[in-house]
């Protein structure tokens, strides 16, 4: 360790804008700006009132870090209520993405490094607008009525980690109306495993349950589809609970098309995959080509 390095138990929190580039294409470069210093404005308080600092801005999202993952875990409840306010004042499209890890880190210069902080990079990435996760780890920190307030989704691979990390979400309204996660009972066959395929220019690959797939033009994707239409971040492929479910995360959209069902193009949405059909990327999977890849589902003994 360096000079001017100390290691510690932090909770790390990172809250990102979600379409940003929509803000300001809609409003222009300076009110789009000032309305984001406005909403990080707030977050500041926030922060300040839970004792944690911001550590950082990283373009239109912020790093935090707090002593205790119940400060955390406050604060992003309340970054949550704040964005929405911002939104009911200037702009009804607003909404921001949280996740936040604890765990520990290395602290140089009031910036944080580490695995923790890795890992909380990882969870908001995979955050839902007006969402905020979390990991097990975080979740066994926490004050027990705190932990009544969250569920667990998924676990996921994190790039450079051996083990999977326990996603989790945190249920920050105050709106009772919440979907109850049912640990139910698959039907069926209880020995068997679903996998999915997914081929593409002669290439198969298998994802697993609990596993999450990437996909997108960035040679950094677990599939790499070489085509103009494709972004460089496209979709990721995921199970939730018996189902696997694709997210769009690209400029073009992702068409998914079922078998026996009429194409729907995603834009920042989600849907199930069903048992087989063709996702394209950026075009209509109707129409052939290298930005199509075909999915079925297998069963594994």
């Amino acid at each position: 360790m360096t000079a001017g390095e100390t290691t510690a138990q932090r909770a790390v929190l990172f809250a990102d804008v979600c379409e940003s580039t929509a803000i300001y294409e809609s409003v222009g470069d300076t009110p789009a700006l000032a309305l984001i210093n406005h909403l990080f404005a707030s977050f500041d308080k926030v922060v300040n009132a839970a004792g944690g600092v911001i550590v950082k801005n990283l373009g239109d999202g912020v790093v935090c870090q707090f002593g205790e993952p119940d400060a955390a875990f406050r604060a992003a409840c309340a970054m949550q209520e704040a964005s929405t306010h911002v939104a009911s004042e200037a702009w009804p499209g607003m909404k921001i993405k949280i996740g936040f890890n604890y765990g520990p880190v290395v602290l140089k210069d009031r910036d944080v490094f580490g695995d923790t902080v890795n890992v909380c990079a990882r969870i908001v990435s995979l955050a839902n607008p007006a969402q905020v996760l979390t990991t097990q780890r975080t979740i066994e920190a926490l004050s027990p009525g705190l932990r009544t307030r969250c569920r667990e989704l998924y676990t996921t691979p994190v790039r450079g980690r051996v083990s999977q990390v326990s996603v989790w979400e945190v249920m920050w309204r105050a709106d009772p109306d919440v979907t109850k996660v049912e640990a139910a009972e698959p039907s069926g066959d209880l020995g068997a495993k679903w996998v999915l395929k997914l081929s593409i220019g002669g290439e198969s690959y298998i994802l697993e349950p609990g596993a999450v797939l990437r996909i997108g033009r960035d040679a950094a994707n677990d599939i790499v589809v070489a085509t103009e239409n494709a972004s460089r971040i496209h979709a990721r492929i995921f199970t939730r609970e018996d189902h696997f479910v694709i997210v769009d995360q690209s400029s073009n959209g992702t068409f998914l098309m079922a078998d026996g069902s009429r194409e729907v193009r995603l834009r920042r949405s989600e849907a199930l995959l069903g048992d087989r059909g063709w996702i394209g990327l950026g075009r209509s999977a109707a129409r052939h080509g290298d930005h199509v890849l075909r999915y079925r589902l297998e069963r594994h003994s």
